[in-house]
């Protein structure tokens, strides 16, 4: 069984360089495989410039955006800054992407938001257009989305053929082709839009039935590369909370549920969830070894580093 890797989020919101160098060291000094930073158009930094900061101030963390959107960018040029990334980190990045999710973003900058089936093919194009930069030799694309005519990408990732592959997915079409491409699978929860019109995850996708429904279509599509990959989970159903009213916290979380999507979840079913953590330390260590054993699940991106401290402290390298 592999050991037991934790990610925390490298900032929430826009810091400076001392309280993100201050976060990296925490986090490296505690045992954290590595830090991450969603890609969004928010109130936020950018995810490259955070990330080689944090491998210019640590010796092991990993480094990796959590995810990009593959739609916000040409990927020739994500595959450069990722790239110099993995030089900068000495072989630390994980290639993290995703076919994007937020209609919104694209919406307010004027960028294309496609229906899903195309979302997904232009994830896979870009996917090919990456690692035919990361290869060892000029190459060339027809796809599509993107043309590349005897393209030679610089510089090349230390880590070869190339770093890890991490896709997040909650949607079998995406799974499916996590399972064909992915080193390392992201279990996300499927998006819907709320009875208020904002978008909310999926009750049936979040619970540990919903998971273990999702690795079976990867275990499907991958075949005999299946053993090879690693599978994440990430609190998408409510950041990590450590307290011993865990059963009071998730009835609340259980009555937005309802409001917000009209689906009953009983508070035993969020409590299990591979996407909600509350509880004890102890209990919290418990369920991290539970989701393993019955799943596979062994990287586990846990939010903010203060809060997942102990957590990690606990568990890091077992």
């Amino acid at each position: 069984m592999r050991p037991l890797r934790f990610f925390g989020v490298a900032a929430d919101g826009p810091v400076d360089a001392r309280q993100l160098v201050a976060t990296a060291r925490t986090a490296e000094s505690a045992g954290f495989a590595g830090l991450v930073l969603p890609d969004h158009l928010l109130e936020q930094h950018a995810p490259i410039p955070v990330l080689a900061t944090i491998a210019a101030v640590t010796e092991r963390l990993r480094i990796a955006p959590f995810v990009l959107n593959a739609g916000l960018r040409h990927p020739a040029v994500v595959a450069q800054d990722l790239a110099t990334l993995d030089v900068l980190s000495g072989g630390r990045l994980d290639v993290a992407i995703g076919a994007g999710w937020n209609k919104a973003e694209h919406d307010a900058v004027g960028l294309p938001f496609l229906p899903a089936r195309d979302r997904v093919a232009f994830l896979a194009d870009a996917v090919a257009v990456i690692k035919g930069c990361f290869g060892p030799e000029p190459f060339s694309h027809a796809g599509p989305y993107f043309r590349i005519e005897g393209h030679d990408g610089y510089p090349k990732p230390v880590q070869r053929p190339h770093p890890p592959l991490f896709i997040g997915a909650g949607a079998r079409r995406m799974l499916e082709f996590a399972g064909r491409e992915a080193d390392i699978v992201g279990l996300a929860p499927r998006v819907i839009t709320a009875a208020d019109g904002s978008l909310a995850a999926e009750p049936a996708s979040i619970t540990i039935a919903g998971a273990a429904e999702k690795i079976a279509w990867v275990r499907e599509a991958a075949g005999e590369r299946f053993d090879s990959i690693e599978f994440n989970a990430y609190p998408s159903g409510g950041p990590v909370e450590i307290t011993p009213n865990a059963r009071a916290i998730a009835r609340d979380r259980a009555d937005s549920v309802r409001k917000r999507t009209g689906v009953e979840m009983t508070t035993d079913e969020l409590l299990e969830s591979p996407h909600v953590y509350i509880g004890t330390v102890d209990a919290l260590v418990e369920k991290i070894l539970m989701l393993r054993e019955r799943l596979g699940i062994t990287s586990f991106m846990l939010g903010d580093v203060e809060t997942a401290l102990p957590i990690v402290e606990r568990l890091a390298g077992s």
